[in-house]
Order: structure tokens, then C-alpha cells, then sequence
């Protein structure tokens, strides 16, 4: 969202209090993100390679999606069938 939005507002249009008011809010939720990957790792007891595609599809455009169908449908699958 940084790059996409912010950037372009930041050089462009010669807006930086954008980019000053969303990194805290981005790096917040980024922060967030990796605490509830641990409590999901921990609660489904995840292999390190696991952890780390997860983890790493967080960088990646569209990665999340490639995470949700591969990794995530199958274990709320795997939930509901128990």
C-alpha cells in the first residue's frame, strides 16, 4: 500500500505527511500480522517451512491469495472435518 499509494503521493505530488501518517499504521499491522502467525503456527503446529512460505507470500503481490488457496482453505478444511 506504501509503494503503491504512498510513494507515488510522496514524489509526485510532493506529499511526505502521507507516507509520515500510514508507515506507523503499516508497520503496526505488519507487527500484528507476524504475532497472529505465531499464534496460528503454535494452535495448528506448523512446520518451520510452512511458517516461513506463509511469512515470506507477505512480500509477494498477490502472495496472500497464492497462501489462502495452497495452505489456509486446507486447514479450515481439516478444522471443520474434526
Amino acid at each position: 500500500m506504501l509503494v503503491l499509494v504512498g510513494a507515488p503521493l510522496k514524489y509526485l505530488f510532493d506529499r511526505p505527511e502521507l507516507v509520515k501518517f500510514m508507515g506507523p499504521i503499516h508497520g503496526a499491522l505488519f507487527l500484528l500480522f507476524i504475532v497472529l502467525l505465531i499464534g496460528v503456527a503454535a494452535e495448528y503446529e506448523w512446520k518451520p517451512g510452512r511458517i516461513a512460505k506463509v511469512f515470506v507470500s507477505r512480500f509477494v503481490p498477490f502472495g496472500t491469495f497464492y497462501i489462502d488457496k495452497t495452505i489456509l482453505s486446507k486447514e479450515q478444511r481439516a478444522k471443520s472435518a474434526a
